[in-house]
């Protein structure tokens, strides 16, 4: 260790720091690699946005339940497949991003309107059943409704 008056050894001046090429061949490297990594954008999954997908139609399905027992009147959820949306009454239409299709399929009921199923949830907590298949490209997920308990769940598609 040198006191504050002393002077360092020649040899040792040189090896103090960093030139100044050397920090901007640091700089470069670092440029090139945050480019890099500004043009690839956000990763994203498909299987996370179609689960998210299915994760807001079986809320859209539970809320739907939970209106008509709380109401003590039947609550219809409106399918239209052509269209990619499904609705309930007083609420905001549920519309499905335009690479996804919507099929509905069983014990569907038929809604007043152009090409529109249903599935009716009673007072009670039961409905008229049915299940709706979402597809995204290959992945199809399949979310069912039981007609006994109004029950939703969710598989996937064979």
């Amino acid at each position: 260790m040198t006191s504050p008056g002393s002077k360092m050894p020649p040899g040792r001046a040189a090896a103090a720091g960093f030139t100044l090429l050397e920090m901007i061949i640091v700089l470069v490297v670092l440029g090139l690699v945050a480019g890099i990594a500004a043009t690839r954008g956000p990763q994203r999954s498909r299987t996370l946005d179609q689960r998210a997908v299915v994760a807001q139609l079986v809320q859209t399905l539970r809320q739907a339940r939970g209106a008509a027992i709380a109401a003590d009147t039947p609550v219809m959820v409106a399918i239209n497949g052509e269209q990619r949306m499904i609705s309930v009454a007083g609420q905001r239409p549920f519309q499905l991003p335009p690479d996804y299709t919507l099929t509905a399929a069983g014990g569907l009921e038929a809604v007043p309107g152009p090409k529109l199923t249903g599935i009716r949830f009673a007072a009670n907590g039961s409905s008229s059943g049915g299940r709706i298949v979402l597809a995204d490209g290959k992945r199809r997920m399949v979310v069912g409704v039981d007609w006994l308990t109004g029950r939703v769940s969710v598989a996937d598609a064979p």
